[in-house]
């Protein structure tokens, strides 16, 4: 159900919170930025954004940030964070106040010498976004990658509108007490922001994914040279389990690339409290695979991998 309280069940083109599903978004945005030469990979933080203490604005680059290379941790393991995210009300004191705690952490690795999986980073970027093109990060991505691509559900709204609006699914998540819980009513995880950032929490429907994924690789949103930039594998990941031969691990720039039985995909999944989500285009396949849940603590990873070996098995 996307509201159990007002009976209203999930349909073919109810809203989900995507958690960590929208990261790519943000990524296309620092890619598009690239591509009008606002933006090099090469060029550390300190360039694009100030405030950050020297051993991270001259040593972390646009490159490590979009790789999960740069060093930066994740803000749902700082308590300072998870104690003010719920009290910030507008769009603006939520990037502000979340790029201000970023500041004061620590790196955790020297950039480049690990990948470790960074909100923290995907959060920069996104407030690099709205530095460098002179405008709120929500309005670029609306006007430059949701509404070229034609995706005329997809948003970051914010939890007023989140509350409100009966097309978009409440998450529900499993309490301590083993419940199954309302996190939006409940105001917990990510359900408590006042909006999303450029680490997550943007909102789709499955319609507006497949269009996504249509308009990318149709070159409405990057030029080829660049659409390949943006989805094509940096380096290869070790496995976290037994090797499978069929399967090969990547990470592009915003968003893991694996080979799959001799097939390139590219997609993002997401999770958060009643959240678990994923989309994966099957480059070669003309296929795009959707799955959107409004709970959270499910076997998701088998439901992924049982439309990978049907598609492309």
């Amino acid at each position: 159900m996307a509201d159990k309280v007002k009976s209203i069940p999930n349909r073919s083109d109810t809203i989900f919170a995507l958690a960590s599903a929208s990261k790519p978004f943000t990524a296309l945005a620092i890619l598009q930025l690239a591509q009008q030469g606002k933006i090099d990979f090469y060029e550390t933080l300190g360039r694009y954004l100030s405030g950050f203490p020297a051993e991270i604005a001259n040593t972390v680059t646009i490159h490590h940030l979009l790789t999960h290379t740069s060093g930066m941790g994740d803000l749902l393991k700082n308590q300072e964070f998870l104690d003010e995210a719920g009290t910030w009300s507008s769009a603006a004191e939520v990037m502000n106040e979340t790029i201000k705690i970023i500041r004061k952490e620590p790196l955790l690795f020297s950039p480049g010498t690990k990948n470790s999986y960074s909100n923290n980073g995907y959060d920069v970027l996104g407030a690099v976004v709205e530095q460098v093109a002179g405008q709120s990060f929500y309005d670029y991505v609306r006007e430059h990658i949701f509404a070229v691509a034609g995706m005329t559900r997809t948003d970051y709204y914010t939890r007023t509108q989140w509350l409100a609006d009966e097309r978009i699914a409440h998450p529900y998540m499993v309490d301590p007490a083993g419940r199954r819980v309302d996190a939006l009513r409940a105001g917990e995880g990510a359900a408590r922001m006042f909006i999303g950032t450029g680490g997550g929490n943007g909102f789709s429907t499955a319609g507006d994914l497949v269009r996504f994924a249509r308009a990318l690789q149709g070159g409405e949103l990057l030029s080829p040279t660049y659409t390949e930039l943006f989805m094509s594998p940096k380096f290869p990941n070790r496995p976290r389990g037994a090797v499978d031969p069929t399967v090969r691990s990547f990470t592009a720039y915003g968003a893991p690339a694996p080979v799959w039985n001799g097939h390139l995909l590219f997609g993002h999944g997401g999770g958060a409290a009643g959240e678990s989500t994923n989309w994966t285009v099957y480059r070669d396949l003309d296929w795009v695979g959707i799955i959107l849940c409004n709970y959270d603590q499910i076997d998701i990873e088998t439901v992924i991998n049982k439309e990978r070996n049907l598609i492309a098995g």
